[in-house]
């Protein structure tokens, strides 16, 4: 019998046309709700480090500093500047660093110098608010020996050296 149906010729025209009404439809609250979903709110302000122990050189600092939230950071906005009573413009430019990881190495720093340092995090929605500021100091350059003044004797020797940085060290370490 399949055979046979499969034989005959099938008519498959619709003796009436469908009626469809054009309809619009507005999408705008559906799309505005699945936006919402997918969006992920600006991050918190980090929170920046105090200075750790050998984090300097006497021209390089290494600064870090956490995010104590779960948000989406894409990367990280490292602001610094020289922390100075005078009012130069060329020292007191802030510098602009952007950063993947949670720490930055800044170089090319002036000897026994104090810097100011803030961070923010950036991510798709914006900005944080920025970090709390901290002071780091730069080491300070090694002292210059006047070998002319050295004295010695047989059980005590005389050496003096100079300071070649601006603001006052506390104290040196002399080695034998």
């Amino acid at each position: 019998r399949l055979e046979e149906f499969l034989k005959k010729e099938v008519d498959l025209e619709l003796s009436t046309l469908p009626d469809f009404e054009e309809r619009v439809i507005d999408f705008s609250e559906v799309e505005h709700l699945m936006n919402s979903i997918n969006t992920i709110p600006a991050p918190c302000a980090p929170v920046i480090n105090p200075q750790a122990p050998n984090a300097a050189t006497g021209t390089s600092l290494r600064v870090c500093w956490g995010l104590f939230s779960d948000d989406t950071v894409e990367c990280y906005q490292l602001c610094y500047k020289p922390v100075s009573n005078e009012r130069h413009s060329d020292e007191q430019a802030e510098h602009t660093l952007k950063v993947k990881e949670t720490y930055c190495t800044i170089t090319n720093l002036l000897p026994n110098t104090q810097y100011e340092f803030w961070v923010s995090a950036l991510n798709a929605s914006g900005i944080s608010p920025p970090s709390e500021r901290a002071v780091y100091v730069t080491a300070p350059s090694p002292p210059t020996i006047k070998t002319k003044m050295i004295r010695s004797c047989e059980n005590a020797a005389l050496v003096c050296w100079e300071s070649r940085d601006i603001n006052p060290v506390d104290s040196y370490m002399v080695e034998l």
